[in-house]
């Protein structure tokens, strides 16, 4: 009897360690989140453009052409995104993703300072890739002195 009294079963669940588990996740998903952005760093032109619809998006990667400052060409999609590539290779890997689907859609990420008539440029090579619709990738405006 007086073993009974010494040994009492616990119906709760020891949480700690589940506790310890969730917050190292958390630290490692902070520290790793930042890495994960995409593409090169451009410094993209403001404008009040309205927002492509999300449910084109959805179904479809975007297949994004960046062209940062000094006139290079990055394509998302196929090799390495942070190396440049030449115009033939944009002209293939593009009529290749809209090959396979017609419906991907086509953005253009283009640096404020780089001349207009290399965008022209890149509008062209997604032409003749077969893009018949291409967006561009803008920062909206910054507000002046609204709301604070």
């Amino acid at each position: 009897m007086s073993r009974s009294r010494q040994r009492k079963l616990m119906g709760e669940i020891n949480v700690v360690p589940y506790i310890d588990v969730m917050l190292v996740l958390l630290i490692i998903f902070m520290i790793t989140a930042p890495l994960l952005t995409q593409g090169i760093s451009v410094d993209l032109p403001k404008a009040a453009a309205e927002p492509l619809d999300p449910s084109l998006m959805q179904d479809n990667e975007p297949l994004v052409l960046s062209i940062d400052r000094d006139g290079l060409l990055y394509l998302n999609i196929g090799g390495d995104d942070e190396e440049p590539i030449d115009e033939q290779t944009v002209v293939a890997r593009t009529a290749a993703v809209l090959r396979r689907n017609a419906e991907t859609p086509i953005l253009v990420k283009a640096d404020q300072a780089v001349s207009y008539g290399r965008v022209v440029t890149g509008m062209v090579l997604l032409q003749q890739a077969g893009a018949e619709r291409v967006g561009f990738i803008t920062d909206p405006p910054e507000l002046s002195g609204a709301a604070q």
